[in-house]
C-alpha cells in the first residue's frame, strides 16, 4: 500500500463501517450532516486518473452503493457527491444527503451557512444515521 507520511486518510484511525482491500467507507461524525459519508482509496492517490480502469469502476460502483444506502436510510432530498482532494490530496469521495432546511442549501455545504437546522430535525436524523452503517454493509457484503 502506498502511503504518505502526515496524510490524514493514509494514517485514518475511525472506525470504518466497511473495508475492502482497496477502499473504506466511513459514516462521518458530522453533527449538521447526519448521514454524511465517505469513501476512501487506501492507497496514497491524488486523482481518478491516476487508478487503472478497473479500479475507476470499482470505486464508482462503491460511491454508487454509499449513495443508494444514504438514500434509503436518510431520505434526503439531494444526495451531494463531491471529490475535491483540495486540503487532502488523498482519493476520496464524499456523500452527503442534503434538506431544503439544511444550514446551507442550496449551496454547497462548505459555503457560508444561512440558517440553522431546527434541533429536533437534526436529532431525528441522527437516529436514522444510526441505520446507515447496516445499510452500507449488506450493499458491499
Amino acid at each position: 500500500m502506498t502511503r504518505e507520511a502526515g496524510c490524514e486518510l493514509c494514517e485514518l484511525s475511525v472506525p470504518t463501517v466497511w473495508r475492502g482491500d482497496k477502499f473504506s467507507v466511513i459514516v462521518v461524525d458530522d453533527a449538521n450532516y447526519p448521514g454524511f459519508c465517505r469513501v476512501i482509496w487506501h492507497d496514497h492517490v491524488r486523482e481518478m486518473s491516476d487508478l487503472s480502469r478497473d479500479d475507476r469502476l470499482l470505486v464508482n460502483e462503491a460511491v454508487f452503493l454509499v449513495e443508494e444506502a444514504v438514500r434509503e436510510v436518510m431520505q434526503p432530498l439531494k444526495v451531494n457527491v463531491a471529490s475535491l482532494g483540495n486540503v487532502v490530496p488523498h482519493l476520496h469521495w464524499h456523500i452527503i444527503p442534503r434538506y431544503a432546511d439544511d444550514a446551507h442549501f442550496p449551496a454547497p455545504v462548505w459555503a457560508q451557512a444561512v440558517r440553522e437546522t431546527e434541533a429536533d430535525t437534526l436529532a431525528a436524523r441522527r437516529a436514522l444515521a444510526g441505520q446507515l452503517g447496516a445499510a452500507i454493509a449488506r450493499r458491499f457484503n
